[in-house]
């Protein structure tokens, strides 16, 4: 006797092929009958570009089994910028305001890491100001952007509390980078050579007030999330990746220490003079979403350390390197409107000698040449390793721009933490890696 289920499609969940193979439909009717027709199928789903949870517009293509991940791939490119082929085409000096809209949470560290690759280049470096100013203002964005990571992560979590109060303590970490470059993001402040102009007059008050409320503020994080016993059962044990795992991935910064290694391009080579500076590098053995939120944590501790460190060490000087055919615009005075020059800037340069005013023209439109040759640098941005890799025909303008870029590599650990887990600790393992899609797609 033919089963007439072999004649009728299911009304209720009717199938068809695609190249992920079966797709079932479900259209509603009796649960019991369609759960009682086991289809063994596996899901495959879609979770991004737009859903909050994978940090702007990253997609995951996940194969369920369940509520069981049995496959994970990471799509990206939708937030590409060009960034790296728009700074060749601009002058040296112009790419600054291109490469600090990449890792858009770390925008200081993109700047130090592309200017130190160009000062390199030149055979120059940056008054000893300049280098402490930039040392100040990049452990001030570190801490801004591991905040960021924290409250995010809460949020992705159902830790509302702890994503106010991590988005209340940025604030702070952008309200004094504004005072101090002027911005509160993007600042394109550290320039080849130094830095855009000095900082204000009263920047070391700002700052000590500034250390004065974090040092208050950040135990309030062991209180309100690391000892809080449903945020552990969330994430430890979960997005487990040992150091070979790491390893073989290329994975650096907090994932990278979570598993035990104290790699840190501050400690193992230095730069801009971090040699001098005291701190710890935080370390951890479990290699889990659990050991990189505490990670992140005491790296904020130790970065408040440098900063007070740096406002003892900044002494009287220049910030920008003597050599006037580098050294523009150190000497800029902005206008009343915080955008243009200073009337008194302008006066000034008019009033000089005629080639004077060729030569600052000209250093403005056209840039100044770089040595032929090429370069990579690194620095330790909250992500791990960027680095910065220029190559200089002796022009104006670079003839490649390529990042090593810390979101883009540890991205590439997002299956291996999540496979074989449940779907909802994909979201803590992302937000554990804490990948900015601006400097993955750039």
């Amino acid at each position: 006797m033919t089963d007439i289920r072999d004649e009728v499609s299911d009304a209720y969940a009717p199938e068809r092929e695609t190249t992920e193979g079966t797709v079932y439909t479900v259209t509603g009717g009796d649960w019991d009958t369609l759960i009682d027709s086991e289809h063994d199928d596996r899901i495959v789903i879609n979770m991004g570009p737009q859903h909050p949870s994978t940090h702007g517009v990253l997609r995951l293509v996940l194969e369920l089994e369940g509520e069981t991940v049995t496959q994970a791939r990471s799509v990206i490119g939708y937030l590409h910028t060009g960034i790296e082929k728009n700074c060749e085409y601009r002058t040296w000096t112009q790419g600054v305001t291109f490469v600090t809209r990449m890792d858009y949470l770390a925008p200081l560290f993109n700047e130090a890491a592309y200017c130190l690759a160009v000062e390199k280049l030149l055979g120059v470096e940056a008054p000893r100001r300049a280098q402490v100013a930039r040392v100040l203002l990049m452990e001030l964005n570190r801490i801004g952007s591991h905040l960021v990571c924290l409250a995010t992560g809460g949020m992705e979590l159902g830790a509302l509390t702890g994503m106010t109060a991590g988005f209340r303590e940025r604030e702070e970490v952008l309200h004094l980078l504004e005072y101090l470059t002027g911005l509160r993001m993007n600042h394109a402040f550290i320039r080849p050579g130094g830095l855009a102009q000095d900082l204000p007059e009263d920047w070391a008050e700002k700052v000590t007030d500034f250390i004065k409320v974090m040092r208050s503020r950040l135990p309030d994080y062991d209180k309100l999330l690391t000892a809080q016993p449903i945020w552990r059962q969330r994430l430890e044990g979960v997005g487990y990746l040992p150091l070979d795992g790491c390893l073989a991935l290329g994975a650096t910064g907090p994932i990278l220490r979570s598993a035990g290694l104290p790699w840190d391009q501050r400690k193992v080579e230095p730069y801009l003079g971090y040699e001098e500076y005291d701190f710890e590098v935080p370390t951890a053995t479990e290699a889990d979403c659990y050991a990189r939120y505490r990670l992140r944590v005491a790296e904020m501790h130790e970065s408040l350390k440098i900063v007070e460190q740096a406002v003892k060490k900044m002494e009287p000087g220049p910030v920008m390197v003597e050599d006037r055919k580098i050294a523009w615009p150190a000497q800029l005075s902005i206008g009343s409107d915080g955008m243009g020059n200073s009337l008194e800037h302008v006066r000034k340069i008019m009033g000089q000698s005629m080639e004077s005013l060729i030569h600052h023209f000209k250093l403005v439109t056209e840039g100044f040449a770089v040595p032929a040759g090429q370069v990579y640098v690194p620095v330790e941005s909250p992500r791990g390793e960027l680095g910065y890799h220029l190559v200089s025909d002796g022009g104006t303008r670079p003839v490649r721009v390529h990042v090593r870029d810390p979101s883009f590599v540890n991205l590439q650990t997002m299956p291996a933490m999540s496979e074989g887990g449940m779907v909802a600790d994909v979201i803590a393992a992302v937000a554990s890696i804490d990948p900015v899609m601006g400097g993955v797609d750039r």
